[in-house]
């Protein structure tokens, strides 16, 4: 019997905006943005022909018919996840080391954990957050995240991601005395610096963003450093300054409003984020599994 089926990523656009009562929350979880989300969703209720959500000032309220499809939609897709799980699990089981910078950690690979227990529950991941370039030889690591020009001697690298880089404070900073609405009122702001940056990273500098915008360069070298970019963000989050955001790192802190882009104005990265490894580790099974879950996570989706 043919089943007749809306297309699968509208289905689980509105599973988890009814979830969250969200677009930006459920585009989070989903690794798309808002407005996909919400196209999903009305490509959805225009083909059941029946309104799914209202939308409120303040949020997502499910209709009658959308809080009646949820529970059995919601089922029918932990079904499936559950299915691929089981059949993975007698594929991939064991355990994988994975180091990456804490900051890459934290922003980008911790949200998205939950979506790979659930394909691979039989894979117990350790993250080493060292700075540090780890020796593949001597040390018990299978896989490394690492952001750079490459190329990486003696290692075969995969990209993974690039990197842009824009201007974002708290909202609390938008509502201030001082204004926020074009670079050049960045002067009247404190900045908040990357002290970790290295030379050949001239977008994560201030003074090279106030020079490039043709501005003078003295508030730009002002402000308060840090040596560690995870305590850089949060400082950005407490309302102590602007930063500039790395793109990669903070997906959850734009989508909740924790933070916001201030202007269209970026910087894209010479440099990206690369798999790394010896060219042996990529044919073990795991490490496949692993690399290619990576790199579905960091593929556009619409």
């Amino acid at each position: 019997m043919r089943r007749r089926l809306p297309p699968l990523n509208a289905l689980r656009a509105f599973e988890a905006a009814a979830r969250h009562a969200s677009f930006a929350l459920a585009a989070a979880e989903l690794g798309v943005t808002p407005a996909a989300v919400s196209q999903q969703v009305k490509a959805l209720e225009q083909q059941l022909q029946v309104p799914l959500f209202r939308r409120q000032a303040r949020g997502l309220a499910l209709t009658n018919a959308g809080r009646a499809y949820l529970p059995g939609l919601s089922e029918g897709l932990d079904r499936l996840a559950a299915a691929t799980a089981h059949l993975r699990e007698g594929q991939a089981t064991g355990v994988l080391t994975i180091t990456m910078l804490a900051s890459f950690a934290a922003g980008w690979l911790v949200p998205r954990l939950g979506n790979f227990r659930r394909q691979y529950p039989g894979i117990d991941l350790r993250i080493d957050t060292t700075r540090r370039l780890v020796d593949f030889v001597r040390e018990d690591i299978d896989l490394a995240i690492r952001f750079g020009a490459g190329p990486f001697k003696g290692l075969q690298a995969v990209p993974l991601l690039e990197e842009e880089l824009f201007p974002v404070a708290s909202p609390a900073l938008l509502h201030g005395g001082a204004p926020l609405t074009r670079f050049e009122d960045l002067a009247q702001h404190q900045l908040l610096h990357d002290m970790d940056a290295h030379p050949n990273q001239p977008w994560m500098s201030w003074p090279r963003w106030f020079e490039r915008a043709g501005l003078p360069t003295g508030p730009a070298e002002r402000g308060l450093f840090f040596t560690d970019s995870n305590v850089l963000v949060a400082a950005a989050v407490a309302g102590q300054g602007v930063a500039l955001g790395r793109a990669p790192h903070l997906g959850e802190h734009l989508a909740k409003g924790r933070l916001v882009r201030l202007f269209e104005q970026s910087w894209k990265s010479d440099w990206r984020y690369h798999i790394v490894a010896p060219a042996a580790q990529f044919k073990r099974p795991l490490v496949k599994a692993l690399v290619d879950w990576l790199l579905e996570e960091a593929s556009p989706r619409d």
